[in-house]
């Protein structure tokens, strides 16, 4: 199964299609840590995160994670823990997860830069939008979206950006 994102503002999957935004600066090929821009490949998902104390857990077949105060996203390249998750941490500059908003109500990790390489972007995520406005490298869809669209996928679904 395959997700492709098309013309930057659609998801398509089977015969769903998606409003989506991508990041500030589009979509890059040779994409760099903090550049606001979608990378372009095909890449694998990863876990499913949540706010549990907002949000009932969601039907899915992908691994669900709850969402915990000390959580964060480590997008320092000098980290061992580079793009990954983690907790907070004063020597990581870093994503926090447990946000006062609701964009990570629900989030899907997109695995791009697997191997870590230092400067070449993470923290790269399929989050949630209220308005469409540009992101700062990841998807966002509309939460109702996201709900479906998590129903329809699994371990080997890939999506394509281009």
């Amino acid at each position: 199964m395959l997700i492709k994102l098309k013309n930057k503002d659609t998801l398509v999957i089977d015969d769903f299609k998606f409003k989506c935004s991508v990041g500030k600066n589009g979509i890059k090929k040779n994409k760099i840590e903090g550049d606001k821009s979608t990378p372009k490949g095909l890449f694998s998902l990863g876990k499913i995160y949540y706010r549990s104390d907002r949000v009932n857990k969601p039907k899915t077949k992908l691994k669900l994670i709850p969402i915990k105060k000390n959580m964060i996203w480590c997008n320092n390249s000098k980290s061992k823990h580079y793009n990954s998750e983690t907790k907070i941490n004063k020597m990581c500059r870093y994503e926090k997860l447990f946000r006062n908003d609701y964009k990570y109500n629900f989030m899907l990790v997109i695995n791009y830069n697997k191997k870590k390489i230092p400067y070449k972007g993470s923290a790269i995520f399929l989050h949630l939008t209220k308005n469409y406005n540009p992101t700062a490298g990841c998807i966002a869809l509309k939460e109702k979206d996201f709900l479906i669209l998590i129903r329809l996928i699994n371990k080997k679904t890939k999506i394509k950006i281009y």
